[in-house]
């Protein structure tokens, strides 16, 4: 993994991240120190020197440690062109998002709609995602990091049988976590409507189909969620979310990350498919009742911006 200063680090990530409040409120010190030596320079110059450069050596050691940054891979491996056709509170979609954004891949992005699915009328699978890179079609969200893992990065991927930590916990949250995020996020009509109105707002929808998905979607998102409670035998799903939270944080086992000291594909699945609910209701829920929000904070640092090509 390839390292930045952490000052250059800060001003890029996330403003969530809670390691530096110290390191800011040093800085804030620092810079004080220097604006008082400035305005007071011709009445105090010896005796402002000595502080303000214990205050800037202190700022500066701090300023030498290093943080994690993007796993960038080199540039003639990139792709020219690639397309990801989505739903934007779809976990899937989310962790092909999550590997796209940490490996600093550019991508752009076409908003489905869930009720017409128009914009995908073109193929025959018709589900998302689905990635175009340089004109070929990739699909289902495992198998599209697997096969850009290895086309990109040169990373040989374990098969689907292989017993090692990061498949076994890849494997966990597609055949087990994605299942107790539906139920949770439309659970009740109110946060059905909060996902739904999440959706619509960052799709290209005209004001009929933003009105048309938002109160539809919503309306039958909250039935198929009572089938999925049934299909899955969860009783409480708020529960079965926190259960779920906490299962990954003792996986941890005291480290930063899965992978150790920077993420992993199966840190990368774990927040691609929570990123879309960690704002709503439901992901606020789950950060005040468990202790997965350290991890998850440590993941908004290390994925960074997103490197979606803006419009």
């Amino acid at each position: 993994m390839r390292r930045v200063p952490s000052i250059l680090f800060r001003t890029l990530a996330t403003r969530r991240a809670t390691s530096y409040v110290v390191h800011n409120r040093l800085l804030h010190g620092s810079v004080t120190a220097a604006a008082l030596g400035h305005d007071h320079r011709r009445r105090f110059p010896y005796l402002l020197a000595p502080f303000a450069a214990a205050s800037l050596g202190v700022a500066g050691a701090l300023l030498s440690q290093e943080v994690l940054a993007k796993e960038r891979p080199p540039p003639e491996a990139l792709p020219r062109d690639v397309v990801l056709y989505q739903y934007e509170a779809c976990p899937f979609c989310n962790k092909v998002k999550a590997f796209l954004d940490y490996y600093d891949i550019p991508y752009k992005v076409v908003e489905v709609n869930p009720l017409s699915k128009k914009e995908i009328k073109w193929s025959e699978y018709q589900k998302v995602p689905i990635l175009m890179v340089d004109g070929e079609q990739l699909t289902d969200s495992s198998a599209i990091i697997d096969k850009l893992g290895l086309k990109i990065l040169s990373k040989k991927i374990p098969d689907s049988t292989s017993e090692d930590e990061e498949t076994k916990w890849r494997q966990w949250v597609d055949n087990h976590l994605v299942h107790v995020l539906s139920p949770n996020i439309y659970r009740n009509t109110t946060e059905a409507l909060e996902s739904f109105e999440y959706i619509t707002s960052n799709g290209n929808f005209s004001y009929i189909e933003k009105i048309s998905v938002k109160f539809a979607g919503a309306a039958a998102m909250y039935f198929v969620s009572k089938n999925l409670k049934k299909k899955y035998n969860i009783t409480d799903e708020r529960a079965a979310l926190y259960e779920a939270a906490e299962t990954w944080v003792e996986a941890l086992n005291g480290r930063e990350f899965l992978g150790g000291s920077k993420p992993n594909l199966a840190d990368l699945a774990v927040f691609g498919v929570l990123r879309p609910i960690r704002y709503l209701t439901s992901g606020k829920d789950m950060v005040e009742h468990t202790r997965i929000g350290e991890w998850y904070a440590r993941m908004e640092s290390a994925v960074g911006e997103p490197s979606k090509i803006k419009p």
